[in-house]
């Protein structure tokens, strides 16, 4: 079976670097799966805003949210959702050269506010699970206030843009290999660390196991 393709856009159509891009829904997936972090784009006010914001996902939408006070999560407007994760600094022989590893993400649409209670609650159930899976059950829900304060869009992932980029530098078969500089790739990890306890926590209370489990895993 043939894997599933992202549809090809004026706004996706890789117009540069072509070898960069993938139109395969799995790398997108892939991307947004690898990050609990995007960067949406919106026109407020006839001025550009570049908002960070956790997100979630479904099969075929991707969850934003945001204080109901925010311009920026209004709905009803097109937007543009960016994900990027380094994975590494390419180092060539000549600065003009040089380079990034990375993977990325852009997603098009008119981005839709959550109004049905139903949903609501599934896409924060959603976007608080694909940051810290097992938090769901272990928290308190939100209450109806909290709710009412919380704006909540739906962003379909129909048109999406992907690129990745990996290996080596591109000047190992140029001129510039005979000048005995060296060359390679620089990796970027992250991982997550030791939790740290809020200080007010009564020092029996455990660390939950779907917390604890996180401690040296790689992020990304």
């Amino acid at each position: 079976m043939a894997p599933e393709q992202l549809p090809e856009t004026d706004l996706t159509r890789h117009r540069r670097l072509r070898d960069q891009g993938s139109l395969d829904r799995a790398d997108l997936d892939a991307i947004l799966d690898a990050g609990f972090v995007c960067h949406l784009g919106v026109v407020v006010e006839g001025r550009p805003l570049v908002v960070p914001t956790v997100y979630g996902r479904d099969e075929r939408r991707l969850y934003l949210h945001g204080s109901v006070a925010s311009r920026s999560l209004a709905g009803g407007t097109p937007v543009c959702v960016a994900v990027t994760h380094v994975d590494g600094l390419v180092l060539a022989r000549s600065v003009f050269e040089h380079g990034v590893n990375y993977r990325s993400a852009m997603i098009h649409g008119e981005a839709r506010k959550v109004t049905d209670p139903e949903e609501k609650l599934a896409g924060l159930r959603r976007l608080t699970e694909h940051a810290t899976p097992g938090q769901w059950s272990y928290a308190r829900r939100p209450s109806r206030k909290e709710l009412a304060a919380t704006t909540l869009l739906a962003l379909p992932l129909d048109e999406a843009s992907v690129k990745i980029r990996t290996g080596a530098p591109d000047d190992g078969d140029g001129p510039d290999a005979e000048l005995g500089l060296w060359a390679g790739v620089l990796p970027l990890t992250s991982a997550w660390g030791v939790p740290v306890p809020d200080p007010s926590l009564p020092p029996q209370t455990p660390i939950p196991a779907h917390i604890a489990r996180r401690e040296g895993t790689r992020h990304g």
